[in-house]
């Protein structure tokens, strides 16, 4: 008699560019850190890159051109029945540059799930290496985070924080935080996938009995 064997968890990606957090995803998922598989991609540009780092994976993509729609809810809801057909565990938005309806939020809460390039509350919506230079922070990073109808503003999961260095500018900045990006994407999936972090009632719940919304911390 064999034991069972936990079903992978499905995952379908959603992005507008180069795709290199979902890379760093597919990465996990192939070197088995990461019990799932991408089981979709979308994107809402067909020049988007990442969309050949998925074909080159052998992972299903399709492209949704919000172009061709006359407002955003109808482009959300041909995006959420596009979703639904691979009944995804989790929907990851990585680096796909649309504002979603409250509706489409609402839909899918709880499995929706974003990375924010600052250390929220701070520097929500765009930009986010700049402002924290000019405000002269000395800490910087990233949040992966339940996404809620308010942008932004959803329960963090994890942060990933570096130190700010004296001769950053916004490329280098931009550019290392990207690296952190690639490192907590996967680590806050492995955590949602293993239940030990899931949404209930607005909130981020930990199955260690923390308090609620306070995120992993991971620093580099």
């Amino acid at each position: 008699m064999t034991d069972h064997v936990q079903q992978k968890a499905r995952l379908c990606v959603l992005i507008s560019g180069s795709g290199s957090n979902l890379q760093a995803i597919m990465d996990a998922c192939h070197g088995h850190m990461l019990h799932a598989e991408v089981v979709q991609v979308i994107s809402n540009r067909a020049d988007a890159y990442g969309l050949t780092r998925a074909q080159q994976a052998q992972i299903p993509t399709e492209v949704l051109n919000h172009k061709t729609f006359a407002d955003r809810p109808g482009f959300d809801a041909a995006l959420a029945d596009l979703i639904d057909r691979c009944q995804p565990d989790f929907i990851v938005l990585a680096g796909f540059m649309r504002i979603l309806t409250p509706g489409f939020v609402e839909r899918f809460l709880g499995k929706l799930i974003n990375i924010h390039p600052s250390l929220l509350p701070k520097y929500p919506g765009l930009d986010t290496h700049a402002r924290a230079l000019a405000a002269g922070d000395r800490e910087h990073g990233a949040t992966v985070h339940f996404v809620t109808p308010t942008v932004d503003a959803g329960p963090p999961i994890v942060q990933g924080i570096l130190n700010v260095l004296p001769d950053d500018s916004v490329d280098s900045l931009k550019a290392r935080i990207h690296q952190l990006e690639h490192v907590i994407y996967p680590y806050a999936l492995d955590r949602l996938i293993k239940g030990n972090v899931r949404y209930r009632h607005q909130q981020a719940q930990w199955a260690d009995g923390r308090a609620d919304n306070t995120p992993d911390i991971i620093r580099l």
